[in-house]
């Protein structure tokens, strides 16, 4: 049985917080992201993407509490969950994605995603333009068109 995960949707005057990702192992046997692509080859290529904040939801908790915990570990920011706007997968796990609502702080980088900044494994948080996502690799693909008709309903 594979961990849900829970994911923040923070949204701004048509923006939404991503972190943008560039990731690169050395084999792409130990790569989700050449996996869920179906890379086949020996090496890992590295993948730039965008995603929105979110992890594992932990033993005791609910899909709300991760998504909360995960918001304020990676960005700094506290909210309060607005509601669940849909469930779907996210490398063949459940993905649980909040509407985040009264957000407080200044988004910056923090928790496990700081600290593993390297040349091959990098996080940067942004402020991305809905309408832009498909050319930051918004992944799961899917939800770009979702956050899009959020934003243009």
């Amino acid at each position: 049985m594979s961990i849900p995960r829970a994911v923040a949707v923070v949204l701004d005057a048509g923006r939404v917080l991503v972190i943008k990702r560039y990731l690169r192992l050395s084999r792409a046997v130990d790569c989700v992201m050449c996996a869920a692509g179906g890379w086949r080859g020996a090496d890992c290529g590295g993948h730039r993407y965008a995603v929105l904040p979110g992890g594992h939801v932990e033993p005791g908790e609910t899909a709300e509490e991760a998504a909360l915990r995960e918001l304020d570990e990676e960005t700094t920011l506290s909210a309060e969950v607005d509601r669940l706007l849909w469930t779907g997968s996210h490398n063949g796990r459940t993905a649980h994605y909040f509407l985040m609502t009264n957000v407080q702080g200044t988004a910056t980088l923090s928790g496990d995603e700081a600290t593993a900044n390297s040349p091959n494994n990098s996080f940067e948080l942004i402020w991305a333009d809905v309408h832009t996502l498909a050319a930051h690799r918004i992944y799961p693909i899917e939800i770009g068109a979702r956050l899009l008709a959020l934003v243009d309903v």
